[in-house]
């Protein structure tokens, strides 16, 4: 009687520790698996949509010619 008694304590205590522990994480790690998949997916179609924008935008033409003013001169120091 008392070898029954024993394994059922032991039987409770292993279903006690895989559905209140294991089985948590379980779905925890699932959880943050898709999450970080969504977050990738979003992040392709953003640079998707960032590479399209910018090659649809035409470069703009500075035919400008910065003064002489701007420019300080180099001196190398020994």
């Amino acid at each position: 009687m008392l070898k029954v008694i024993i394994w059922v304590c032991v039987l409770y205590l292993i279903y006690k520790f895989v559905f209140d522990l294991v089985v948590p994480i379980g779905k925890a790690t699932s959880e943050m698996k898709q999450k970080i998949n969504a977050m990738h997916q979003a992040q392709q179609q953003a640079e998707a949509q960032h590479e399209t924008t910018a090659s649809s935008r035409k470069p703009a033409s500075n035919n400008v010619k910065p003064s002489d003013e701007e420019y300080i001169d180099f001196e190398e120091m020994k």
